[in-house]
């Protein structure tokens, strides 16, 4: 299996207000019956409707995986930025914005869904300028 990940399917409640809920924060995407495609840098966020998504999958219910979605900014101020606009569009801000144990700035909401985002300023992990993240040699700083 390839080191990669190609989409993200987020199972919804309501895809029509789930989309509106992106949309709000910014996002454009595509709808194909009744399936929403963002674009995501080099992967696909996905929001399809949650019962169709545990029939694909073969479960019952929505299932139990614990994730957490995380999207790095630029700088303290733009982790503020993004929290108020989530929650201007209906998320739940679950820990506010604060200092972070390895010297960042994060906080995080959950969608309407209850999908948890974690937005963060690492300065450690820096940005190239179409804002994709390479994890770095953590070897080297040692």
């Amino acid at each position: 299996m390839e080191q990669r990940i190609s989409l993200i399917t987020l199972g919804v409640a309501d895809v029509a207000r789930a989309k509106a809920f992106y949309e709000q924060l910014g996002w454009r995407g595509q709808e194909v019956e009744e399936t929403v495609f963002f674009q995501a840098g080099g992967l696909a966020l996905v929001l399809w409707g949650r019962d169709k998504l545990a029939e694909d999958a073969g479960i019952e219910g929505p299932g139990t995986g614990a994730m957490t979605l995380a999207q790095n900014v630029r700088s303290q101020a733009e982790v503020d930025e993004v929290i108020a606009t989530a929650t201007k569009a209906g998320a739940t801000v679950t820990k506010p914005a604060r200092e972070t144990f390895y010297g960042g700035y994060a906080g995080y909401f959950a969608d309407p869904d209850g999908h948890l985002w974690e937005i963060a300023w690492n300065p450690g992990f820096t940005l190239a300028k179409d804002g994709s993240l390479t994890v770095p040699d953590f070897s080297a700083m040692n």
